[in-house]
């Protein structure tokens, strides 16, 4: 402390911190996969254990059977729940989104020129 002078550690205190960086859509895509993993993992194990109260939540969901097979191990979505968000968020629908982007922008194209004659 005796080699800087004091108008320089309040300088130095005074830096903004630098904003955190920012994920690709890669590292987001797989940091999600890792979290639900962990998570699905903590509650089945949760569901096992003697505090959880296996009646009451029996009591409470639509469909017990699926329940029971997902803390044994069983996957957490149906194969037809996979199918349906494949095809509201997968590849599909980006291409799709893709075409109506593109379409929109053909269009405001042929209105400014049809604007401009």
């Amino acid at each position: 402390n005796w080699c800087f002078p004091p108008g320089r550690r309040v300088q130095s205190s005074k830096l903004v911190p630098t904003p955190p960086r920012l994920l690709t859509e890669e590292e987001y895509r797989l940091q999600g996969e890792v979290e639900t993993r962990k998570a699905l993992t903590e509650l089945r194990s949760f569901c096992q254990s003697p505090e959880f109260s296996a009646w009451s939540a029996v009591s409470r969901i639509q469909s017990p059977k699926r329940f029971a097979d997902f803390v044994g191990g069983a996957s957490h979505v149906t194969p037809n729940e996979v199918s349906v968000h494949e095809r509201e968020f997968g590849l599909e629908s980006l291409f799709i989104d893709e075409q109506l982007f593109e379409e929109e922008d053909d269009e405001e194209e042929e209105e400014e020129e049809e604007e401009d004659s």
